[in-house]
């Protein structure tokens, strides 16, 4: 099974919300995950209040080999982890979760 970081869209028509999911690559967008990791709000102004995100997890998940999409990557950039999969935690710098 190949499990892949992602976006699942929520929210209204032209409210996009999003949550970050890790999913077996071979389901739908929007299909059953296997575990919540964070949200990711687009039309927040303040970007510090955009996304939260659980960065033990995703850690986790990187190290055992999840491939992240290109917008989850650009999240996990911002909090200051390598989105690079197969990177094991002990080498994941040690980052505190937004407030």
């Amino acid at each position: 099974m190949s499990v892949k970081l992602r976006l699942s869209r929520m929210g209204n028509r032209h409210r996009p919300f999003y949550r970050i999911n890790a999913i077996d690559s071979r389901k739908q967008r929007d299909g059953r995950v296997i575990e919540q990791l964070g949200w990711f709000n687009p039309l927040d102004q303040n970007e510090a209040q955009q996304s939260e995100l659980k960065v033990d997890r995703i850690a986790y998940w990187l190290s055992v080999g999840a491939q992240p999409s290109a917008t989850v990557s650009m999240l996990i950039k911002r909090i200051g982890l390598n989105p690079t999969p197969g990177t094991k935690v002990e080498a994941q710098p040690t980052v505190q979760p937004q407030a």
